[in-house]
């Protein structure tokens, strides 16, 4: 009696929907197990007519006519079927529900990790990423080609999805440690990328023995079978060893840990005069002033400046490159090689080459005191580092002296040497290149990264934060202007405004409009203003006026991170859009082709219309850019592996020590606390704040409980206590004391 006066009360209120005449009532008094599905689609129907707006079952009820007790408990359970379909969606309020327009399918490649449920799928069409829970994935792998359904989710969540089918499987290896018992063997992986460890036959082994740590890859995954089959691929060592776990890093990415000894062999065989052939005419400037600055512990040297005063306020500087692709040919045994590995590899402990080292580190390398052939962009300079004219030409050079980036800052900080006088000269240039640039709109980021000290073992000694000097910018300037030359010059060969031929661009497209609303409103809990919206332009002088703000504030480090975030990733493609993040309209990569594939490509494409040659297939070279962005992609995460791989080592050597450090992420799982001290970056698991339940909000950055309200927030400053250092997953967990 009291739920009909219930039903009664909110008769006629908005947001009822009358669907229409009832086809039950408390005397037609249906049985209940044949009407549920009758009484399911007038339901269904009144919530596709509610326009999104949520309902309870007593609302329902009265819109779709029905009277009685058993006749609104139909309607209940008819509204819990279709929320547990996914068809309707719990509101924030109690008991209330809304209908949520079912989507189209949609294909395209999940990115897993598993270890914390953030397993990603990103749509063909370049739309938003989704998040699909670890039950929603079947026995799709990181990578795999899929069809995913996208899932009803409350208001305000992040949106969900589940795989339905999977399309094509990824060519995915993983890496761990074999366990064999009562003749059974396992890889018992670490990976977050994969939730079930994978299951070995014997015949599958192929040599490894019980506690190895080899690479697998994965043959099929039965459909009723917990476990994916798979067959070891190669023994890697023992666990614990310092070479054993870097090249497990490599292999982890798809990435080669071993060079062929074949390439090794045919780089060996390379006849050092080739270069120097008639093939190749060259233009001589091993006259002028010629220097290389690179890091101490640089053996490749693939850039040079040369510089020399040809009038009054006139400069003629020369950025001359190792010119690689006079001695690699098209499609021979190194090129092959070279395409493959797209990039070279720098791990904490080794750099792991692109190309044979008799190239990286001797042929191709502008070491001091010997001739090298180059390819050179020589550029005629103001005063003021207008360039009033320039070449692009292959030569030969002879670098006079090898500077480390400390040596060249001791010089513009006034240190005499020889040198000293032309050092400073190319910096005076170079802070004018920059400042036009920033007065064009690029963006000013001044990151530091961790540096390592380390021992013959490599074991780390000593982690400390390196930041940039005005030597770094020096070289970044130059190398920049001969970057956009290049490009600019194949990007408008066949005239201004008209589209040149096909080419390699390295390219940065305009920040994310949702993402920089966010960090507006996050900045301005901070005090700070940017625009979030107008030109590229105008977003990007916001952008530059609050980090020149926030330039030696306490949350200095974290808006610098918060607006990296808003940026897209810089990929290589064919078409042109140019570069946002540095404000060029035609950029590419030509400076660096020791290192990575696509300079040797944009050397070859360079020679090529600089001869007269016509525009090559966009379709094949536009392959080729993408395969390289996914091989920098993997390199990137390898990298960042293995600094978080010797910052847990380190730490291994400090546990229950006492550290104050910086919120410099906040998940769901907990919040990452970044070391003053060191950088040294590890979590405190939200499953340690044991005070209250804490939720995040993505909006702001923080965890917050919900019952104190108690906020744990990005720049926030805390004192932790070090309170696990898992080597094998790469983990480092705090304690909070404060």
């Amino acid at each position: 009696m009291g739920r009909k006066k219930k039903v009664e009360k909110r008769r006629g209120r908005k947001g009822t929907q009358k669907v229409g005449r009832s086809r039950f009532s408390r005397d037609t008094k249906p049985k209940k197990d044949r009407s549920v599905s009758r009484v399911r689609g007038l339901v269904l129907q009144y919530f596709r007519n509610s326009k999104g707006e949520a309902s309870d079952y007593q609302q329902v009820a009265e819109g779709v006519g029905a009277e009685g007790d058993l006749a609104v408990e139909m309607v209940r359970e008819a509204m819990v079927q279709l929320a547990q379909e996914r068809v309707l969606v719990a509101d924030s309020l109690p008991d209330r529900y809304r209908y949520v327009a079912p989507r189209q399918k949609m294909e395209g490649i999940l990115r897993r990790k598993a270890g914390r449920g953030h397993n990603m799928f990103y749509p063909d069409d370049g739309g938003e990423s989704i998040r699909v829970a670890e039950r929603n994935t079947g026995h799709a792998m990181d990578g795999d080609k899929v069809v995913m359904n996208r899932l009803a989710t409350r208001r305000g969540q992040e949106p969900e999805g589940e795989i339905v089918e999977i399309l094509e499987r990824a060519d995915t290896n993983f890496v761990g440690v074999i366990s064999i018992l009562n003749d059974v063997a396992f890889l018992i992986t670490e990976s977050n990328k994969l939730a079930n460890d994978i299951f070995i036959p014997r015949d599958k082994l192929n040599g490894a023995q019980d506690g190895d740590k080899v690479v697998v890859k994965v043959l099929e995954w039965p459909e009723r079978a917990k476990n994916p089959v798979g067959e070891v691929q190669a023994v890697i060592g023992k666990p614990g060893d310092n070479d054993t776990e870097m090249h497990a890093i490599l292999a982890e990415y798809g990435l080669p840990f071993k060079y062929p000894e074949e390439v090794t062999l045919a780089g060996e065989k390379l006849d050092a005069n080739k270069a120097f052939s008639d093939i190749f005419p060259r233009k001589d400037f091993r006259k002028p002033l010629t220097i290389t600055i690179d890091p101490e512990s640089a053996k490749d040297f693939d850039d040079a400046l040369s510089l020399e005063k040809v009038g009054e306020g006139r400069w003629e500087v020369g950025v001359h490159i190792a010119d690689v692709t006079a001695y690699v040919l098209p499609d021979d045994e190194i090129d092959r090689e070279a395409a493959k590995r797209a990039t070279s590899v720098y791990l904490v402990d080794r750099t792991v080459p692109m190309l044979p080292e008799r190239l990286c580190n001797d042929l191709c390398s502008l070491k001091p005191g010997v001739d090298r052939p180059a390819y050179s962009v020589i550029f005629q300079l103001d005063d003021e580092a207008k360039v009033l004219d320039y070449e692009i030409t292959r030569t030969i050079i002879h670098s006079d002296k090898r500077l480390t980036y400390e040596e060249a800052q001791a010089m513009i900080d006034g240190a005499e040497q020889p040198e000293t006088a032309a050092i400073q000269t190319l910096n005076n240039l170079a802070k004018k290149l920059r400042a036009d640039r920033m007065k064009a709109g690029a963006i000013a980021f001044e990151r530091s990264e961790l540096a390592f000290r380390i021992d013959d073992q490599g074991k780390p000694l000593e982690i400390y934060v390196k930041h940039p000097i005005p030597a770094n910018h020096l070289i970044e300037e130059f190398m920049l202007l001969a970057n956009r030359t290049v490009a600019k010059h194949i990007g408008t060969l066949y005239g201004e405004g008209k589209e040149g031929p096909t080419f390699v661009y390295r390219v940065h497209d305009t920040p994310d409009a949702e993402k920089l609303a966010d960090l507006a409103e996050f900045v301005g809990r901070l005090g700070y203003k940017i625009k979030p919206t107008g030109t590229p332009e105008q977003i990007a002088r916001s952008l530059n006026d609050l980090l020149k703000k926030v330039q030696d504030k306490p949350e200095a480090e974290l808006v610098e991170t918060l607006t990296i975030r808003t940026m897209a990733k810089a990929i290589y493609q064919t078409e042109n859009i140019g570069h946002y993040g540095l404000a060029f309209p035609y950029y590419t990569h030509f400076t660096s082709p020791i290192r990575r594939h696509p300079d040797m490509m944009v050397h070859r494409l360079l020679t090529h219309y600089m001869n007269g040659g016509k525009s090559l297939k966009r379709t094949d070279i536009e392959e080729i850019c993408k395969y390289d962005s996914e091989q920098e992609r993997k390199a990137t995460e390898a990298e960042r592996t293995s600094i978080k791989y010797k910052q847990v080592e380190f730490m291994q050597n400090h546990l229950g020590e006492v550290f104050d450090g910086v919120i410099s992420g906040v998940k769901e799982f907990g919040v990452f606390v970044e070391l003053v001290a060191n950088g040294v970056e590890g979590l405190v698991p939200i499953r340690d704040l044991d005070d209250d339940y804490y939720e995040l909000d993505e909006k702001t950055y923080s965890l917050v409980g919900y019952n104190t309200k108690r906020r744990f927030s990005l720049g926030d400053k805390l004192t932790i206590r070090v309170a696990r250092a898992d080597l094998d997953k790469r983990q480092l967990d705090f304690e909070l004391l404060s």
